[in-house]
Order: C-alpha cells, then sequence, then structure tokens
C-alpha cells in the first residue's frame, strides 16, 4: 500500500482492523515462535519443512502487521452519528432500486479499505459508490458496468449505525 494514502474507515471497520493487529502481536506471533523453536529443536534446520513452513508463516505475519500498522497510521474515520443522510456519503447505508431487474438493494458506502461487496459494503471509490455519492432520495444515477450501463434510483439513506 502506498505510504501515506489516507484510508477512510468506519468505526466498525477501525475496531475490526485494531482487533486484527492485536491477534496477529499477541497471540499469532507467540504461536509461530513456539513452532521454530520446536522445528529447530528437531535438529537439521536445511531439511525441516515444519521450520520452512513457519518462517513463511512469521514473514507473513510480519507482513500483515506492517499493512495494518500503516492503514491505522493514515486512517481517516468517519463518525457515522454524524453523517448527513439528506445525501449519499461514506458511512451511510443506501437502498437503491435497479430498475432494469426491477429490485431493492441495500449497500453500505465505507472508503476502499474496508470495501466487501459480499458484505453489501461498497467503496466510495468504486463505479456504483462513485455514482451514488452526494445523491439524494429519488435521484436516478447511472453506472457504467461490463454488463453495459445500470440504472439505480436511490430509494432510502439511513445511518448505519
Amino acid at each position: 500500500m502506498a505510504e501515506g494514502k489516507k484510508h477512510i474507515l468506519t468505526y466498525e471497520g477501525l475496531r475490526k482492523y485494531e482487533d486484527e493487529l492485536h491477534e496477529l502481536k499477541v497471540v499469532r506471533r507467540l504461536e509461530v515462535a513456539q513452532k521454530l523453536k520446536e522445528a529447530r529443536a528437531q535438529g537439521d534446520l536445511s531439511e525441516n519443512a515444519e521450520y520452512d513452513a513457519a518462517k513463511d508463516e512469521q514473514r507473513d505475519i510480519e507482513a500483515r502487521i506492517e499493512e495494518l500498522e500503516n492503514i491505522l497510521k493514515n486512517a481517516e474515520v468517519v463518525v457515522e452519528d454524524e453523517v448527513n443522510t439528506g445525501t449519499v456519503n461514506i458511512g451511510c447505508k443506501v437502498k437503491i432500486h435497479d430498475v432494469k431487474y426491477n429490485e431493492d438493494i441495500e449497500y453500505k458506502i465505507v472508503g476502499s479499505t474496508e470495501a466487501d461487496s459480499l458484505q453489501g459494503k461498497i467503496s466510495n471509490e468504486s463505479p456504483v459508490g462513485r455514482a451514488l455519492i452526494g445523491k439524494k432520495v429519488g435521484d436516478v444515477v447511472v453506472v457504467e458496468t461490463m454488463a453495459g450501463n445500470m440504472k439505480y434510483k436511490i430509494v432510502k439513506i439511513n445511518k448505519s449505525a
């Protein structure tokens, strides 16, 4: 990740990353250190698969810790209780109506770091998120997708907290 890039997070996302960082530093580091100790006790490290696996795991954990520390150091937290529900913005839930398929969809608008479409969290930088930001209930947006242009009508904007 680019050093210094602002990571827009909700409080929920901030807590999630802080918890993951704590878990990695306090629990996972100790587990890997124990695995390395046990693997070293087996003797010859040049042909020790357990040692190699533990070293790989240690490298992955340290890389993730560094990534999380960078995210948290450059975090900009959106106060969801103060989100203006007059327009779509980061930290709000928005219900949109897909005109083509005649169905309603609900998304939580989050920063790109926190986006997870399987959980209904879309980034403000995604095509749909970008099109919705700043719009009001009743507005219709057209989003260019690989499947063609999609038309959505904003039905409802709520605070997500």
